[in-house]
């Protein structure tokens, strides 16, 4: 025996040094001929989680780039697949990133397995194995580095010796839009589409032998999901999204971003350090006190650099969003007249971003899906446009039609009823894509839970497999079978721990 217990290291390191080069020989070497529409190229890889070996697949479904015509060139969409430990028959599990433009892939390259996560002690993406195959799948023109596409949306600057000015961003719109389009002129942008995104899947459910799927979508990736049940509800199981927009809300409602930052202000001003620096009124009259402020006159403030930037309301407007427990100090900061952290982000924000690119399909899609024309009124009309202003929807409304992309219409866009059982996460501190959101959307879905992550931003989801992996496999458990019974209808987590003003 304890020959044997000694040998083991040993063996298992053989092991690993095979699979190692199994690894570097498993690429399956491309046919020469031009692939089809709806073809699948694959590779087997190979990673050690514990003194486990797992095996997966990562691939190419080649799809037409827009639909729409018959001579459409083929892309490359990417995937990658990881075999389940549910029984057999078990529906996949299709994780689908937000963005639009992240990638899911892209992160599991970077940080192994153990990138879904918020904190220390990150979960493990392998979890996800309890609920089926894991299968998760980039968007159209954001699949990796062959296949994304960029574009500069700020490639000259904007003057520091004058305020912010939505006039100005609405004028700028159509120069950047054909400096965008010039990118890729052999490329027929108007395929990319939200529509398109859809097919794209439900042609790689098809590929890999899937007759119903389970969805989990986080932000963008909800919205997908949202489209996939729409528009193939025959072929859905169950869902999970978090981060939830529904596909009319593309566009924050003012109103509802407030909610969620006087949410976060009810806390901090209850936090004794914060309460001690407090301004008179709480943090919703500091917030009036320094718009009043900078609309009697913009300040000027000397950077580090030794310029000069001057600052005005929509600069407050634009930087008024900011991570919970930073946002507290910063407006305690501003409304005491210490301007220097806040000018130095700004300038920062003005400068030419040189050879930075965004994604590109962010306003193709986006642009496609727009809004209601109820919504849109809602948005214009909507009482916190004092503090935010109209910058979250009025340069991408404005500039919808100078996009190739097409509009998808209300009969897509307006919700609808569903059968399919949902169970929606949120995280009442998000403030980008708030959580009524989830209260609009979810009673069109009688099957369905919503579970109110409290202190939760928009990637509550990451903090909840972080601080609580127990619920997270329930929540696997649920997209496995289906079973809903005894999930929470909340959850608290621990306090952010707000940062201190300046003394």
């Amino acid at each position: 025996m304890n020959t044997r217990a000694g040998a083991r290291p040993w063996a298992v390191a053989m092991v690993v040094v095979s699979m190692l080069f199994m690894a570097a020989c498993s690429g399956r070497p491309e046919p020469d001929r031009q692939p089809r529409a709806g073809e699948v190229r694959t590779s087997t890889h190979y990673l050690l989680s514990g003194l486990s070996i797992i095996s997966y697949e990562l691939g190419h479904i080649y799809v037409p780039e827009n639909r729409a015509r018959s001579d459409s060139r083929l892309i490359a969409v990417r995937y990658m697949r990881i075999k389940g430990t549910a029984p057999e028959g078990t529906p996949p599990v299709f994780m689908l990133p937000g963005g639009p433009g992240d990638s899911y892939i892209e992160a599991f390259t970077k940080a192994g397995p153990s990138w879904f996560g918020a904190g220390r002690q990150r979960a493990d993406v392998l979890r996800f194995r309890r609920a089926g195959d894991v299968v998760v799948m980039d968007q159209r023109g954001a699949s990796g580095p062959e296949e994304r596409l960029g574009f500069n949306y700020n490639p000259d600057g904007q003057p520091l010796d004058r305020p912010a000015r939505l006039d100005d961003e609405l004028a700028a719109a159509p120069s950047v839009v054909r400096r965008a389009l010039a990118r890729y002129p052999d490329h027929d942008l108007a395929g990319y589409t939200v529509l398109q995104c859809v097919d794209d899947l439900n042609d790689l459910r098809r590929a890999l032998g899937y007759a119903k799927i389970n969805l989990f979508g986080l932000s963008y990736g909800s919205q997908w999901s949202f489209a996939v049940m729409r528009l193939h509800p025959e072929t859905v199981s169950r869902v999970l999204l978090s981060g939830v927009e529904p596909l009319d809300n593309g566009y924050d409602m003012p109103s509802h971003v407030w909610a969620a930052l006087m949410r976060i202000a009810a806390e901090a001003e209850a936090d004794p350090q914060i309460r001690a620096s407090l301004p008179p009124g709480g943090f919703r009259q500091a917030v009036e006190d320094i718009l009043a402020r900078l609309e009697t006159a913009p300040v000027t403030v000397r950077l580090k650099s030794g310029e000069q930037i001057v600052l005005g309301p929509d600069d407050f407007r634009l930087s008024l969003v900011a991570r919970p427990s930073e946002w507290p100090a910063r407006i305690i900061d501003i409304y005491r007249g210490r301007y220097a952290a806040w000018a130095e982000e700004v300038a920062a924000s003005r400068r030419p971003l040189g050879s930075a690119s965004s994604a590109l399909i962010g306003p193709l899609i986006d642009t496609s899906l727009n809004v209601s024309e109820a919504r849109g009124r809602r948005l214009i009309n909507d009482p916190a446009v004092r503090y935010l202003g109209a910058w979250g929807f009025a340069p991408s409304m404005a500039a919808a039609s100078l996009w190739p992309t097409p509009d998808m219409g209300d009969a897509l866009r307006l919700p609808a009823g569903s059968p399919i059982p949902v169970v929606f996460l949120h995280g009442d501190w998000d403030t980008s894509t708030p959580i009524e959101n989830s209260r609009e959307i979810q009673p069109y879905f009688p099957n369905s839970r919503l579970i109110v992550i409290r202190r939760g931003g928009h990637g509550a989801i990451y903090d909840l497999a972080d601080q609580n992996p127990e619920l997270l496999d329930r929540l696997l458990d649920y997209l496995r079978t289906g079973d809903m019974t005894g999930l929470p209808s909340e959850v608290v987590l621990a306090p952010p721990g707000f940062t201190a003003p300046a003394s």
